[in-house]
Order: structure tokens, then sequence, then C-alpha cells
């Protein structure tokens, strides 16, 4: 069941990204991350979707935003423990990579880049704040590959003296408790300030309705391939009997003639 909008905190994914979008907000929740000073960030679109294909799978990022310095940062709220979230952060690496090249940029130029994912669940259960992936050589993990890409697990539930006091902080707040410094009372103070929103109430309603549409319209597909998928058992069963004149089966099975035709020819039966 969604949450009402009132109730909405900044561990949702509607409302972490409305507050991301904020350089105010996103810039020093960046360097607590990394543990690093930025000059500034830069949105080239709030929340970018990538569909390099017209058949091919879009991604809709939550939070993509530049530095200026050559380097691009894709942040993601994960509130729903998935085990396919390491091989979701190598298919939004992909992409963003191939978004840049189909701008023009010859390979070479292709930027540094951060996938983050904020988790409030452990993934990898070791009780870490953050796990940092790189491409590293196995014979020798002292040697990097140098593709200037980096994935990195956040997790909410950490136990692990692991990260900065003020990192650990962040993560808490995320989490669930009561601010404890300057900046995650800012947030949370963003987070109240979001709820008296007229205009993000409205834009998170209508977001809710088309997620019931879609999962509405998914219910009513699954129902009519399910009645499908009954006529098609009806028709081979009869086929495979062998008795019935094609137009029976067509008349039994609720499927038309040229269907058992395509039918028999697909079980070898002609």
């Amino acid at each position: 069941m969604e949450k009402v909008f009132e109730e909405l905190q900044i561990k949702d994914d509607f409302m972490f990204s409305v507050i991301m979008r904020n350089p105010k907000f996103c810039k020093p929740f960046l360097e607590r991350v990394l543990d690093i000073k930025i000059a500034h960030i830069e949105y080239p679109k709030s929340q970018e979707t990538i569909d390099i294909l017209a058949d091919a799978k879009s991604v809709r990022l939550d939070i993509y935003v530049e530095d200026g310095s050559e380097t691009v940062y894709n942040i993601e709220m994960q509130t729903t423990e998935n085990r396919n979230l390491p091989k979701r952060t190598r298919y939004y690496q992909g992409m963003i990579d191939l978004n840049i090249l189909e701008k023009g940029d010859n390979y070479k130029n292709l930027k540094r880049s951060f996938v983050i994912f904020v988790c409030t669940f452990d993934l990898f259960g070791e009780g870490r704040h953050i796990y940092t992936f790189e491409n590293r050589c196995i014979q020798n993990t002292e040697l990097g590959l140098g593709d200037d890409t980096t994935k990195i697990i956040l997790n909410t539930k950490g136990t692990m003296d692991d990260v900065t006091p003020e990192m650990e902080r962040l993560l808490d707040f995320i989490d669930g408790k009561e601010p404890e410094d300057d900046f995650t009372r800012e947030l949370d103070e963003a987070v109240q300030s979001v709820r008296k929103n007229e205009k993000w109430r409205l834009d998170y309603m209508t977001l809710q309705m088309n997620y019931q549409e879609k999962y509405e319209q998914g219910i009513e597909q699954g129902i009519e391939q399910g009645i499908e998928q009954e006529k098609m058992d009806v028709a081979i069963r009869m086929l495979e009997g062998g008795d019935l004149p094609l137009e029976k089966v067509a008349m039994y099975s609720g499927l038309t003639l040229e269907q058992v035709l395509e039918l028999k020819k697909g079980l070898q039966l002609v």
C-alpha cells in the first residue's frame, strides 16, 4: 500500500528525488558519501530518462548530476531488497556511458562516473555502511583497470565503524532516526516543507495514479493472456486426439480457424 503524501520520508523515492533536485542538499550529500569536496554540481535533467533504442528498456534515473569536472553522479534510493541490484548497477553504468556516446563523444572522452545506491537494508550482510566497487585485476588487486567507474552501495543498517560520524548520522537519518547535526536537520526541514507543498502533492498523486493504472493494465493483460493460453491448451488436446474436424476444434476452443491451422502446423500434425 502506498504512503499518503503527508507520511513520506526522505527514504521514499519521491521525497528523496524532490529534495536531491536542490544542489543545496545534493552537493553536501555527495561530499559526505565520497568524502571529497565538490566545487559545484549541474543538473542536465532532473530525472533523466535514457532511452538508447526504440525497442530498448529505458532507464529513469532518480538523480543524475555532473560537477563540471568531467564527473557524473547517479544516485538511486532502494528500500526493497532486490537480488538483481548488482546487475542493475552494471546496467545503469552501461546506459549512462551509451548516453554520453550517443551525443557524439569519443569513448576516450567518457567521464568518470559514480553509480550510488542508498539501501535501507544490508545487501551483502557484512554490516558495512558502505560497499565500494571498482574494476581491479584478480591476480593483483593493487592493479586497477582505470576505467573511471565506481559503484557504491550504501547501507543505512550498517553496524561497523567504517564511515565518518557525519556520514553515519546521514545514514541514520535516512533510516528513520532523528536528525543529529545541522545537515540532517536541514534535510528534515526540507522534508516538512515538501509535505506542505501543494504542487508536489499533486505530482505525487498523479504519479501514484499512473502506477495504479499500469498495475491494473498488467493484471488485465495477464488475465487475457491466461484465457488465450487456456484456449490454446484446449485446441492442442483436441488436435492431438486427431478425431475432430478443424472447424469443430475452432468452435469448441474459441480460437479462429486460422489460429487452429497455425497451431496444427506448429505441432507438426499436418
